[in-house]
């Protein structure tokens, strides 16, 4: 480390500036007087799908929609010498692609005339955060909903059930099958309530550090030997991931609940097919309510199936309860993944285009604990 007084050569200052700017996780471009694109850091590269050489050689308004509100903040900010942000700004077109929605910040550059700096930050991870944290309250409103149905129903409805089987041996046949329904509407309540019931656990989860390809190989076996015997499962695993700090045992009934959603949404088509994937993305961090903590999020699975999709009317709101495209769901399966993801400080949302719908889970690592001995022999991928 360089002592205090001694300062950096110009050379290895723009290097250490080339370096801090490549290093932001968004989109930052410099657009000088002239309107051209005279840098670009590595994630704008990304985002305009052209090289920092290639945008440079034309004006801004190439590469972002006709009358894109964009143009109107940069020629602002040029007359104001005042920065300015905005929010939700849509930059969707065939050249960049769908759903790319941004929140624009746009400033003056002081030492350069009519130069502005331009960050782009794109909405999909925010808005997947917000609504993660709309399915955690949502969870918890079912909690107190099924501890209710737990005291307020479940005694009425044996009083029910019992009277219906009273009455069932004193009706002529022709009105027995009339109590029959009352006693199997009633256990069909009864079943729903105890569903219901497990949003209302709240006891601490004992966690370990796991292995998650032991945990998504047990749960593929599991697959390939009943709902899912005639589709195909692949996997594309990250075998240098590191352990993630969880409950062996709700994992696995995460990752059954999605693998089984996948199976229905593929039904009997000959190309049908589920692929299970992993990898690390570092740079996804999530606020610990309460606290100034941010708590990171490098892990992904994923769980991808080639069915019909989701309908986008639908999508934003999956995870809540009672909600579901089955004919005969009750809507709380994807609820309870939601829980147990949250309950373990993950997040976990759905891509749905076209026929390629996409369940992404995104946790924590381990922190330097020792993975959990697996009984079953297998090993690393």
């Amino acid at each position: 480390m360089s002592s205090p007084d001694k300062e950096l050569p110009q050379a290895d200052m723009n290097g250490l500036a080339m370096a801090v700017l490549n290093a932001i996780q968004h989109p930052v471009i410099l657009v000088d007087e002239a309107g051209h694109i005279a840098f670009a850091n590595w994630e704008a590269e990304s985002f305009f799908g052209a090289s920092a050489s290639h945008l440079a050689r034309y004006n801004i308004s190439t590469f972002i929609p006709f009358g894109s509100p964009l143009l109107t903040l940069i020629e602002q900010v040029r007359e104001r010498r005042a920065p300015v942000n905005e929010y939700r700004v849509d930059l969707s077109s065939p050249r960049l692609g769908a759903d790319k929605l941004v929140d624009l910040y746009v400033a003056p550059v002081a030492t350069a005339a009519g130069a502005v700096v331009v960050v782009l930050q794109e909405r999909s991870m925010a808005d997947k955060i917000d609504r993660q944290l709309t399915h955690r309250a949502a969870a918890r409103s079912v909690t107190g909903l099924a501890s209710m149905l737990a005291h307020e129903i479940k005694n009425p409805l044996s009083g029910i059930r019992g009277a219906a089987q009273l009455l069932e041996t004193s009706v002529i046949d022709d009105d027995r099958a009339l109590t029959r329904l009352i006693c199997d509407e009633t256990d069909r309540i009864v079943s729903l309530v105890d569903r219901m019931e497990v949003f209302s656990d709240e006891r601490p989860v004992d966690r370990v550090a796991l292995n998650i390809h032991s945990v998504l190989d047990h749960v593929k076996a599991v697959a390939s030997a009943g709902f899912a015997r005639h589709i195909k499962i692949t996997e594309n695993y990250d075998p240098s991931l590191p352990p993630v700090y969880a409950n062996r045992d709700q994992l696995v009934q995460v990752f059954l609940n999605l693998i089984k959603n996948a199976a229905e949404a593929v039904g009997d088509r000959p190309d049908g097919e589920i692929m299970l994937t992993t990898a690390y993305r570092p740079g996804i961090r999530l606020s610990v309510a309460g606290t100034r903590e941010k708590v990171s999020l490098p892990l992904e699975f994923c769980v991808h199936d080639n069915g019909p999709g989701v309908p986008p009317d639908l999508l934003p709101h999956l995870f809540d309860p009672f909600i579901t495209t089955k004919t005969n769901g009750s809507g709380l399966g994807l609820a309870l993944v939601a829980k147990i993801i949250g309950g373990h400080g993950g997040i976990i949302e759905c891509d749905s285009q076209g026929h390629r719908t996409t369940f992404r889970v995104l946790m924590p690592a381990s922190k330097g604990l020792r993975e959990e001995d697996d009984t079953s022999g297998e090993q690393r991928k």
